[in-house]
């Protein structure tokens, strides 16, 4: 707890110097924000129908988790990049959010396997992952604090290690249905990693990765809408 306390006092008197990232131009900034921004209130609206759709308390406590992750995420996201391209002289308010950017990773994957690990039979070594996964969001979110932008390709690493680790799990339940969407979301953002780490690289490379996990992330939300709360003729009598 020391080492923390005094790893957050120098970190509040000395912020990240302003050349320890690559700078976008104006419309790069725009780009980050917008494409991320637009996602906010379909995120709210989505996280909200799951809700009403739950049948039982606990769809609708999975729904509240994976709401918040989903929500908050572009939120952050959002916030994050405005203070970059308005604020950028805070220095230490741009890191802040910078770090909570990337700390909203770590919780927006545990929060994505929630609905898949909660609302689907497991077997008794996989339904460890309910819990686990979460600690695995928890230990990235320490190493963020403690390293942000010191070890970027460790930094990846636990990223990539976190989105695969749940996947060994939800391929041995009994009912797959989902599983194929699952699949092919998390190759979107494996697609658009590559443009994650391509900052002043390709133009506008960190919107296109944030297009990358809009698509991603609407993929695995029509999986989770689909096939863990209600069908698409149910949804339509429900209405």
């Amino acid at each position: 707890m020391r080492r923390l306390q005094e790893r957050f006092r120098r970190f509040m008197n000395h912020p990240a110097p302003a050349n320890s990232r690559y700078k976008p131009t104006c419309y790069e900034h725009a780009a980050n924000c917008y494409t991320h921004a637009f996602l906010i209130v379909p995120a709210i609206v989505g996280s909200a129908l799951l809700h009403r759709l739950s049948d039982d308390r606990w769809e609708k406590i999975t729904a509240w988790i994976y709401g918040m992750g989903l929500c908050a995420l572009f939120i952050v996201s959002t916030v994050f990049h405005i203070v970059s391209w308005k604020k950028s002289h805070l220095r230490t308010m741009e890191h802040c959010f910078h770090m909570c950017d990337r700390m909203m990773i770590y919780v927006f994957i545990a929060a994505s396997y929630a609905p898949w690990l909660n609302l689907r039979e497991l077997g008794p070594l996989a339904s460890h992952m309910r819990w686990f996964i979460w600690l695995m969001a928890a230990g990235g979110t320490v190493y963020v604090f403690l390293y942000h932008e010191k070890y970027k390709i460790v930094e990846l690493f636990f990223y990539l290690a976190m989105g695969f680790s749940p996947a060994l799990v939800v391929t041995s339940m009994s009912n797959t249905e989902g599983l194929e969407e699952v699949a092919w979301g998390g190759l979107i953002y494996c697609l658009g990693v590559v443009f994650f780490k391509s900052d002043g690289v390709i133009p506008f490379a960190h919107a296109i990765w944030h297009v990358f996990v809009a698509t991603a992330a609407a993929v695995h939300y029509y999986a989770i809408w689909k096939y863990l709360y209600r069908s698409p003729a149910d949804i339509i009598r429900h209405l």
